[in-house]
């Protein structure tokens, strides 16, 4: 399939980026989903390639140019431009996507042009000659014309964009009549014109500043423009030189817009960064900023969007908007804009907005001092757009619960600290100061580290350059201090030292007051700081550090990216080990190691088991310990994999008790405490511990009604579990508890209620033997019959065998007395009378004994001749219910076990009832290698509740206990040591094995 090895490690990286995208954002990953088809068949090149080849050029594509993240390329092209400005034909690439034609030069900032289809009016082919071969011309509504020449297939490309100019839809702004026309521009190419009365578009914001901004909503209050312009409070600069100063940059900039455009189509060059570099002026700011940025495109393209999210936020409250709340009065609380309810309002309704715009985000600390910033200088709508390019594309993941993308770039300053200051790299990595510094830096773009007049030039570079600024700022900043921080002796002296500096970068030419700058002013001795122009910062990092290249950053992302994403899962594992590891009896290398084979499992399932519902489950705002959850038949697989209690076929039936046992909010789902609890259980401990386990897999809800004899019979046994307490409030209902009852019940969000109930949550409920519930004739028929495949192909299978026959006969017995003395005496009689026309009901049911209290010997006496009484009563019943310790004749009809060997019992479920035998003539000797222990599982309900299972049966842990004890083979099974590593080794063997097939599978149906 991959012939070269750079190609092939180039494919990997792709699938690795795209699966640590996937991991970290599961519902906002979208794949893309009409990747452009080859016009050839590609021979000898697999659908994997050329899928993720196209995915990576879109990817490029969107970078480049800050297009919208669901547009995709169509096509690339070689050609010319002829640029006006320098009366030159520069070579380069044209790019074709569905909303857009791009161009590219080859020298880096020699031209790059973004043309919006919804802009443009004519398509047209001119004459071919031999100085411009294949000619092509686009006219917009600006009145600008573009001509691209030496195109390789022409009328191929206008056939193209005149399709896409087809589907194009005609957005009106709001309160507009405006309307397209057609004409024909050039045979088989429609293109859409606008009219002759119309103005040309000179700029994004000539139309939004002129008059007020409705969102097709008079309703919704905003702030029309900028606060800046509200809030100015001394225009006495204006009037001075740095007034001066200003008009001089508005007047460059309006001779740039002259030569090179204005707006989106405007051709940008080294010039137009030059110009970015000075300072761009305060009244052109807002504007440039949603160029440079792309968010006039999505701005457009939405009209009406910001002002429906207003209006649905509004009154609706949730943890995001509760975290706005707190903030904005944090905002730039030093401005005047932020000190009244006009600018707190708008800050509120755009941070709102977002929130609910992008959930998955929803608010994150920073993002309030950004947004402030920006409704400086834009009204809301605009603000609104500028954060969602902002958080969505140009910072990705910077503003989620963990601040993933702006680890990522901290990593990328520490490695190109150690590439262009090598020197003071291992000096800031011993002081720890590049992970304390540059989170702060990156989230808010200098905007809390440094005096508003200068950041904000800092944000007019991020804006026109990306994130490569922002690096290479910092470096100059490092640079500018190495001598000093190379001398510190902790990380406090070098965060002084970066702190003063920061604190004393300046900006002379700002025209607007100076805000007050919150941050820390550190000073050192009587010498007075050194103040630092922000032109020349910005000069002298262009100067030393311009080399950076976007693409090269993009590569150092992808392998920052993964190991980030293992440092934040090597957190979760150790945050996940240290609060179960002191209730389990696992080591933390255990635990860890099981933590890592959980993970797998439900990941695997995720993403190569077509379990997408699986994947939908993971919620990272839910502590580590919730993030991974697995459903039954995921544990199951983990459960055979590592159970030290093999049992067979019946091992995929223990696995399913153990996890309803274990599933205690019913939600069919289990975390990982549950699931080391679980496996706890079987691996340490003594025998009773690991025998009380075993014993509650073979009670509700553990067991199933359907996996035993009479569905009647399990549900008595509820009681203990699952509604012990339901049964206390119904009993205390006219007591203490009912105030409680009622209070609860009239207002169940009553916060009391809830502390009281965590209350009790955190008390410690330590079980013991005693609150363990009895146990049935049928629930004791399962456990011996898991106890039967559990010593299957042990050594010692037959001493095994041996003992738990001799248990099992030695514990019916004891069941069958105990039984006499816990029945009342007449309750044999009554039964007699009964018994033709109903069914035998249990000992629960019946009323509590008046003679409770009689001897032994009494009860005996009497039972023996209620039964002989009984049976003369009744002589055609084929099977009696109850047997007396004396009728154990060896008759073979009356013992709850049934022995049939193993081809008999393969299928369980064909069993549809049990043959009584007397339980005299259950010797040790009758369960020989060959005979296994099976339920009755009837399958009718007839033969469920005419089952001769005796209903009164019943024996409780401590009676199985002592009988244990007395068989040193069980003992010595129960309390044996099994090393755990040894099988969490073999599934990953298993595991390792299972991805290497999926993949052989995938590349021959991708081949």
């Amino acid at each position: 399939m991959f012939l070269n090895i750079n190609e092939t490690f180039k494919l990997m990286e792709q699938l690795a980026n795209i699966a640590m995208r996937q991991l970290l954002d599961n519902e906002s990953f979208l794949q893309d989903k009409s990747l452009p088809k080859p016009r050839k068949p590609l021979k000898n090149i697999s659908a994997l390639k050329r899928d993720l080849d196209a995915r990576a050029k879109n990817e490029c594509y969107r970078a480049t140019f800050r297009l919208p993240k669901d547009e995709c390329l169509d096509g690339h092209t070689d050609c010319t431009l002829w640029t006006p400005f320098n009366k030159m034909h520069i070579p380069g690439q044209m790019f074709v996507s569905n909303n857009y034609i791009c161009f590219a030069s080859k020298a880096e900032e020699a031209c790059h042009l973004i043309i919006p289809l919804r802009e443009v009016t004519i398509v047209e082919k001119a004459d071919s000659s031999s100085v411009l071969p294949s000619p092509l011309s686009i006219s917009t509504k600006s009145k600008m014309t573009f001509f691209f020449a030496n195109l390789k297939d022409r009328d191929f490309l206008v056939q193209r964009i005149s399709d896409f100019l087809q589907r194009t839809p005609s957005k009106k702004p709001c309160g507009s009549d405006r309307e397209w026309k057609w004409n024909l521009a050039d045979p088989g190419c429609e293109v859409p014109e606008l009219p002759s009365s119309s103005p040309p578009a000179v700029s994004p914001m000539s139309a939004l500043s002129s008059q007020p901004v409705n969102f097709c909503a008079g309703e919704v209050p905003t702030a029309s423009q900028g606060l800046l312009k509200l809030f100015r409070r001394n225009s006495e600069e204006l009037s001075g030189p740095k007034g001066a100063k200003e008009k001089m940059k508005e007047e460059s900039w309006n001779i740039h817009f002259f030569e090179y455009g204005r707006g989106m189509c405007m051709y940008r060059t080294a010039k137009t960064r030059e110009l970015v570099q000075k300072g761009i002026p305060e009244s052109l700011r807002g504007e440039l900023w949603l160029l440079f940025s792309g968010a006039w495109n999505e701005m457009v393209t939405h009209p009406g969007y910001y002002a429906d999210l207003v209006e649905k936020s509004m009154g609706k409250y949730n943890l995001a908007t509760e975290e706005i709340e707190r903030d904005l009065h944090r905002s730039m609380p030093e401005h005047p804009a932020f000190q009244n309810e006009l600018g707190i309002a708008a800050l509120r309704r755009v941070l709102t907005a977002y929130a609910f715009r992008n959930p998955t985000i929803g608010y994150c600390q920073a993002m309030n001092i950004v947004t402030s910033v920006l409704l400086l200088y834009c009204n809301e709508e605009e603000a609104f757009w500028l954060l969602v390019a902002l958080c969505e594309r140009m910072l990705p993941d910077y503003y989620n619960t963990r601040v993933v993308g702006a680890l990522v770039d901290q990593g990328i300053f520490e490695e190109l600290t150690r590439e262009y200051l090598p020197q003071l790299s291992e000096k800031m990595q011993d002081l720890g100061v590049i992970s304390t510094i540059s989170l702060s830096w990156f989230l808010t773009l200098f905007l809390s580290v440094m005096p508003f007049e200068s950041a904000v030039v800092i944000v007019d570079c991020f804006f026109y350059e990306g994130i490569k600024f922002i690096l290479q700022v910092s470096l100059a900043i490092l640079d500018a201090n190495v001598e000093k921080l190379l001398q510190c002796c902790d990380e406090g002296e070098a965060m002084t030292i970066l702190g003063r500096y920061l604190d004393n970068v300046v900006n002379r030419q700002s025209v607007s007051p100076p805000i007050p700058h919150l941050h820390a002013l550190l000073t050192s001795g009587d010498d007075p700081p050194l103040e630092i122009d922000i032109f020349e910062l910005i000069k002298t990092s262009y100067e030393k550090f311009s080399n950076l290249k976007a693409d090269d950053i993009e590569q150092m992302r992808f392998k920052q990216r993964l190991k980030v994403i293992q440092s934040l899962e090597d957190t979760a594992k150790k945050s996940v080990v240290r609060a179960v590891s002191g209730d389990i009896g696992f080591s933390i290398e255990e635990l860890e190691e099981l933590y890592v084979v959980f993970k797998a499992k439900y990941l695997m399932s995720c993403y190569w088991g077509n379990n997408r519902a699986a994947a939908a489950r993971r919620d990272q705002s839910l502590p580590y310990l919730e993030q991974y959850r697995i459903d039954m038949e995921q544990f199951k697989e983990l459960f055979i994999a590592l159970t030290p209690w093999s049992c067979g076929a019946h091992t995929p039936v223990l696995a399913g008790r153990l996890f309803r046992l274990l599933d205690e909010n019913r939600d069919s789902l289990i975390n990982f405490k549950e699931f080391v609890t679980g496996m706890s259980g079987m691996y340490h401990g003594d025998l009773t511990e690991k025998l009380k386990v075993l014993y509650k897999l073979h009670l509700p809800p553990a067991l199933n009604p359907e996996e035993t004899e009479s569905a009647l019979e399990a549900t008595s046994y509820f009681t203990e579990d699952v509604t012990a307490e339901e049964t206390q409030e119904d009993k205390g209902r006219t007591n203490e508890n009912g105030p409680e009852k009622e209070e609860k019940g009239t207002s169940p969000q009553d916060y009391r209620y809830y502390l009281r109930m965590w209350a009790k949550e955190k008390e410690s409920k330590k079980e013991t033997i005693k609150d363990l519930p009895k146990m049935s004739q049928e629930q004791f028929i399962e456990l011996c019959k898991t106890l039967y495949n559990m010593f299957s192909e042990d050594p010692v299978e037959q001493e095994l065998y041996h003992a738990i026959a001799t248990v099992a006969s030695l514990l019916l017995r004891i069941g069958e007395v105990g039984k006499k003395f816990s029945n009342r005496p007449m309750r044999r009689s009554e039964d007699c009378k009964a018994n033709n026309t109903q069914d035998p009901v249990s000992e629960e049911e019946s009323p509590t004994s008046e003679q409770s209290q009689n001897s032994a010997v009494e009860q005996q006496s009497q039972a023996e001749h209620e039964d002989k009484t009984c049976r003369d009563a009744q002589p055609e019943k084929p099977q009696q219910e109850n047997q007396t310790l004396g009728d154990a004749s060896g008759e073979g009809q009356s013992s709850p076990l049934q022995l049939l060997s193993d081809d008999e019992t393969k299928d369980d479920m064909s069993m549809s009832s049990y043959s009584m035998v007397s339980t005299g003539s259950l010797q040790c000797e009758d369960i020989a290698d060959d005979t296994v222990l099976v339920g009755c599982e009837g399958s009718s309900s007839a033969a469920r509740y005419g089952s001769t299972i005796d209903t009164d049966w019943s024996i409780s842990f401590e009676q199985i206990l002592a009988s244990m004890l007395t068989e040193a083979a069980l003992v010595n099974y129960f309390e044996k040591k099994v090393n755990i590593l040894q099988k969490i080794k073999d599934q990953k063997k298993v595991e390792r094995q299972f991805s290497s097939s999926s993949d052989h599978e995938l590349s021959s149906v991708s081949g």
